[in-house]
């Protein structure tokens, strides 16, 4: 480690990757802080099923873009983690792991950067540490009696690990995707069923992704879009890649047994307590997946495109009664999996550049600070700035940036 770089990198996933590619095809000393290793939370944070809910195809790291024999499938957890080290391994990024920044500061026109293994200073910054920091788990998780087995779904591995009935506390992807992977063991689930929308997986011949991309969607950044910044803060569709790909139906896990209930409201132990809204949180998902359904539909039109037609969707169940409230003990309930999110945490970083929600200000990755930069947050600038589909563009964008400092001078890199 030396006492001075020119560009720090924090952070060594996909996004921290990206930008050292792009700073050394151009010739740019930088180095990259990994806090863990490269590909951790793909291999550590991830369930034992879990894979990629967008094609292969869309895996478009810079100089580096998905090469295997299966553009329209879906990688696995262990392909994912060999992918990243593989990118890695394709450039040689100047990266130490094992190295935490432990607080980025101004200092005299430079910034200062500590970290597990010392002090040193940078012209530049990037931060590509992501977004979700610190598992998110309501207040009233506490009420639960403590014979109950609780895991944050970052926690959670498989259902050979816990007992035969589960409680599942919200339907984004992970939560319906791990509600899936415990239905399909035979593990009896209890799925609160939050406000989430929904996606269809394939229509009208090709994958819902692929109509998507022709239609310009992943090109349309987060100004042009009807909810501008508020789009960050949305809950992202639930689909799945498993077996090849296809739709979550909540509704159609019901048929097989699953008990769906609202959202959950509050916990007096023994007793759960949900709000009365299971079938407008169903309901409110097909809309979403039929509103895609419709814009494909008028995309194809009006491009006299030959596709098949579909069937107007029908929903299979519906909820017979209002559960508002159940005795988890009498249920047998033994477990429960928070599938709530995360909670950003910046604190570290030691300048106004947040706002009142702790959430970068930034345009395009740029602050208001000279010389400090994010990259690898949803939304960013479009919907692929936090996923393999987008990183390149935005990568590539800070990489300009950067290296239009005055203060970074061009030298040759060692090989």
């Amino acid at each position: 480690m030396k006492n001075h770089y020119p560009i720090i990198i924090v952070g060594g996933g996909q996004a921290g990757l990206s930008l050292s590619y792009c700073l050394k095809e151009k010739g740019f000393e930088h180095i990259v802080f990994e806090k863990n290793t490269i590909g951790y939370s793909w291999r550590s944070k991830r369930w034992d099923s879990f894979c990629l809910v967008t094609p292969n195809w869309q895996c478009k790291l810079p100089g580096y873009h998905y090469f295997g024999d299966d553009p329209e499938g879906f990688m696995q957890k262990e392909q994912i983690v060999q992918y990243i080290e593989d990118y890695a391994a394709s450039f040689a990024p100047p990266i130490i792991e094992g190295v935490e920044v432990l607080s980025v500061r101004n200092s005299q026109g430079r910034f200062a950067v500590t970290t597990t293994i010392g002090e040193c200073t940078a012209e530049v910054v990037a931060i590509a540490s992501g977004s979700y920091h610190r598992p998110k788990i309501p207040p009233l998780a506490q009420n639960l009696d403590k014979s109950i087995v609780q895991l944050h779904s970052s926690q959670y591995k498989n259902p050979q690990s816990l007992p035969d009935n589960v409680l599942v506390v919200g339907t984004g992807q992970s939560g319906c995707q791990i509600a899936e992977d415990l239905h399909l063991a035979g593990k009896q689930v209890h799925l609160c069923v939050g406000s989430a929308p929904r996606s269809p997986r394939r229509y009208r011949g090709k994958d819902v992704v692929e109509w998507l991309d022709r239609m310009g969607y992943y090109d349309l950044s987060v100004d042009e879009h009807p909810q501008k910044e508020q789009v960050r803060a949305k809950t992202n569709h639930y689909v799945t890649g498993r077996d090849g790909g296809r739709e979550i139906d909540l509704r159609s896990f019901a048929l097989e047994g699953m008990q769906l209930y609202g959202s959950l409201n509050d916990v007096k132990s023994p007793y759960l307590q949900f709000r009365d809204n299971l079938q407008q949180n169903l309901d409110g998902a097909d809309a979403v997946a039929e509103n895609i359904k419709k814009n494909i539909d008028g995309f194809i039109d009006s491009n006299h495109i030959q596709a098949p037609v579909e069937p107007t969707y029908q929903p299979v169940w519906q909820p017979p009664t209002t559960i508002t409230q159940l005795d988890y003990k009498h249920a047998d309930i033994r477990a429960v999996i928070w599938c709530t999110g995360y909670q950003s945490d910046f604190r570290w970083i030691e300048m106004p550049v947040f706002d009142d929600k702790g959430y970068p200000k930034h345009d395009r990755g740029v602050t208001a600070i000279e010389g400090l930069y994010f990259l690898g947050l949803p939304w960013l600038y479009t919907w692929g700035s936090g996923r393999f589909a987008g990183i390149a563009r935005d990568a590539g964008y800070l990489g300009d940036r950067i290296i239009a400092n005055p203060k970074i001078n061009l030298f040759t890199l060692s090989s």
